[in-house]
């Protein structure tokens, strides 16, 4: 049995169709039909079920895929682990970070990695979704105040503070003496946010209450932030998205939110050996700007 169509056909299996595995593969569609219609043709069964607009294994092709699908992980983790003692990082690497932070920060530390290491093929994903670093072919993942995981370890990089920001054409809400209410603010929220979220924040004069009143809703932090930028509201959004707009003036800080620190981390899988290219990209995050240092 060729263990190339035979990767290829767990890989259609765990993505759900032959269009999302050569997306996470960066393969031909044509591809990997052409291998798993080879795998069927050696092993004489049918394994996948043509003609429906999702994905069905046969119960053949079941079987196949529950007894090889840990193997074929096994014999990729010892593949990497021979390559985690290359000293010099080479081949893909893959790596799933949220929108923001993908956009203001990893770009530079990705571009910096690239030039010095032009033997691994990087390739960056901006996505909000939280994925699986195993089941979406990631080495490694970016996440914003992670639940604890067994299954991933990693490094804290960066601090972050959400900061509620207006442009100086706005008017900051009168604080009454004694006000027990939240005062209500035009605001710029994502479209997924409570209808009744009060902001609590950290000002000059103390720890103050707002109920931000939606004018505009955005499915984006960035689209958020243009929007405030042209004045349309108020926004409670990261500093490391709009501090170089507070520090031109662009914008006005009115509060700090009060809560829970936001931490931002590097994860990748446990059970896979820190790879050299891994550990390089790793390396290069120690110098983000504003990273604290032990």
């Amino acid at each position: 049995m060729d263990l190339t169509s035979l990767a290829d056909f767990n890989a259609v299996a765990v993505h759900g169709g032959f269009g999302p595995a050569g997306r996470a593969l960066d393969r031909p569609k044509a591809t990997l039909s052409r291998r798993v219609a080879e795998l069927e043709e050696a092993l004489g069964v049918r394994l996948i079920e043509r003609g429906s607009r999702t994905l069905r294994l046969t119960e053949e092709g079941l079987v196949l895929h529950e007894r090889t699908r840990g193997l074929m992980a096994e014999i990729q983790e010892a593949g990497e682990a021979v390559a985690s003692r290359a000293p010099v990082p080479r081949g893909r690497l893959r790596i799933s970070a949220p929108v923001v932070f993908a956009h203001v920060v990893l770009v530079r530390i990705a571009t910096r990695f690239a030039l010095a290491y032009p033997q691994v093929e990087l390739e960056v994903v901006a996505e909000d979704r939280v994925v699986d670093p195993v089941e979406d072919g990631y080495d490694m993942v970016i996440r914003i105040n992670p639940a604890p995981d067994q299954q991933l370890v990693g490094r804290r990089i960066l601090g972050d503070e959400l900061l509620l920001v207006a442009a100086p054409t706005m008017s900051i809400p009168p604080w009454a003496a004694g006000e027990a209410a939240a005062l209500a603010v035009p605001a710029v929220v994502l479209a997924a946010a409570s209808a009744n979220a009060t902001w609590s924040v950290r000002t000059e004069s103390g720890l103050r209450s707002l109920a931000p009143t939606p004018v505009l809703r955005l499915s984006s932090l960035l689209m958020v932030r243009d929007a405030v930028l042209d004045g349309v509201g108020a926004a409670m959004l990261p500093k490391l998205l709009v501090d170089q707009d507070v520090t031109a003036g662009r914008l006005v800080c009115w509060g700090v939110a009060d809560g829970p620190a936001v931490e931002i981390w590097a994860l990748y899988h446990s059970r896979r050996l820190l790879s050299a290219k891994v550990r390089a990209f790793m390396d290069l995050l120690q110098d983000l700007p504003g990273r604290e240092r032990k």
